[in-house]
């Protein structure tokens, strides 16, 4: 029989979200810096994403920086009820559009506020810590000085849930002997698993994981196998790249990020894709980045 994606709903934080959702890294401009091309079109992003069900957007300050917070805010505020936005805090942004680490009190503090102010938001309802040992990916190192900070915050009532991002899975362990862990952010997709057993250890704590890159980030993903799979769909690539992470564990909540209109619609209809079991095998044994 077919296997068809579980579309349904996984909680985050708090309250139950779809599980395709939406990355607002690339209304920014280049580089994530600076503002977009078409402002109009962002907006327009943001419109269509909510009006077909998406109900959870992933976002920094330190996009633009502030800029694609403010086009969140002009956007879609008031927000829907049921709308779960998750920022993120540990980075800061210099002119040259360099990424540095922004992890004192102070600067962790400030942060919160940036992303409330520019959201127009009383509580920060989850926000991911972004640990930034290495440029090339989670790198051991302590995080506890700025858990200790978020979870000041949060006694504070600047922040409700807070999760990890850029982690191994010894920070993991370490941030949740601080504090309660509403989801994780790494780089993960069809390609790149260096996650998978730590995917299926977070599931069985029902702990949402969010792949960032779903579909290769800046590299896009390319497989001559994935393509002929798609092409047999009557898919794109990038939709059966998607729908595989839908199917490949319950806690997946994938947030593909666009700023077209037509580019998010066809993400949003990797939700509808089903992968019969062959596919799906063939997809599972691709050769993969561990």
């Amino acid at each position: 029989m077919p296997q068809t994606p579980q579309t349904d709903a996984f909680i985050l934080g708090s309250r139950p979200v779809r599980r395709l959702g939406y990355g607002a890294m690339q209304l920014a401009g280049p580089h994530v810096f600076g503002p977009p091309k078409d402002r109009a079109e962002a907006i327009a992003v943001l419109r269509h994403a909510v009006a077909n069900g998406v109900n959870h957007i992933d976002t920094s300050d330190f996009y633009g920086p502030h800029v694609t917070n403010q086009i969140i805010r002009e956007a879609l505020h008031p927000y829907p009820a049921d709308l779960v936005i998750v920022t993120k805090l540990g980075a800061r942004r210099t002119p040259d559009t360099a990424w540095l680490p922004a992890i004192t009190p102070q600067e962790l503090k400030q942060g919160a506020e940036d992303n409330l102010r520019n959201l127009g938001l009383d509580m920060l309802e989850v926000v991911n810590f972004r640990a930034m040992f290495s440029r090339l990916g989670p790198a051991e190192g302590s995080i506890e000085a700025p858990l200790t900070a978020l979870a000041e915050l949060q006694r504070q009532g600047l922040i409700q849930h807070i999760g990890v991002s850029n982690v191994t899975p010894a920070q993991i362990a370490e941030a949740r002997r601080i504090c309660p862990i509403a989801c994780v952010q790494n780089h993960y997709n069809l390609i790149h698993r260096a996650d998978d057993a730590l995917i299926d250890a977070l599931a069985r704590d029902s702990i949402a994981y969010v792949p960032y890159f779903p579909l290769g980030g800046f590299t896009p993903l390319q497989s001559q196998t994935l393509s002929t799979i798609a092409a047999r769909l009557d898919a794109t690539p990038m939709q059966t790249a998607l729908a595989w992470l839908l199917h490949r564990a319950p806690n997946i909540l994938p947030i593909p990020g666009t700023s077209s209109v037509a580019h998010l619609q066809e993400n949003l209809a990797a939700a509808d894709l089903v992968l019969p079991p062959d596919a799906l095998a063939t997809l599972d044994g691709l050769l993969i980045d561990t």
